[in-house]
């Protein structure tokens, strides 16, 4: 059968279980900074939905996200893949008013918090970007990103996700 995934227990552990307890469908409260690096202190709150599910044998996991902003409705997706030589994940975001693949960010869980680093741009200028995932319990996950303009010496934490299961 073309779906069928290896359980959690028969994966080497080497770090390709690690997002494992995110398979499913979840219920997310978001909280997002309505200006980034320009010294906002206004947060936007608002809900979602997120469905993930593994692929490439468990290898790497896609989701799909349902994103009710203030200002509309719209989707994006995560894409993860992990690597066993690097026992490294690769994290992309696809966003549906772009639909284009932002810059991945790379990392590891270490004691049960991941932490995944990339570069991109944000107004034109470099940026750092950190996401976090914490928190991890059989119904319920966070995730938080951050900005660094100054090559990560200080961070500006400006999403979070809060997510709890539905099913």
């Amino acid at each position: 059968m073309l779906f069928v995934t290896t359980d959690a227990g028969d994966a080497p552990a080497d770090g390709r279980a690690d997002f494992d307890f995110l398979a499913g469908c979840w219920s997310v409260a978001h909280r997002r900074l309505s200006e980034r690096l320009a010294g906002s202190d206004h947060w936007e709150d608002f809900t979602g939905l997120c469905e993930s599910r593994p692929i490439i044998g468990g290898l790497g996991n896609i989701d799909d996200n349902l994103l009710a902003l203030p200002t509309g409705t719209y989707r994006a997706a995560t894409l993860r893949t992990f690597d066993p030589a690097t026992r490294r994940w690769s994290i992309w975001w696809i966003d549906s008013r772009t639909m284009r693949l932002e810059p991945p960010v790379l990392g590891r869980f270490e004691n049960g918090v991941g932490t995944f680093l990339g570069d991109d741009r944000l107004g034109g200028r470099p940026i750092r970007v950190r996401f976090i995932w914490s928190g991890i319990a059989a119904d319920a996950a966070r995730w938080e990103q951050a900005f660094s303009a100054d090559g990560g010496a200080t961070w500006e934490t400006n999403w979070t996700m809060d997510f709890r299961r539905s099913r």
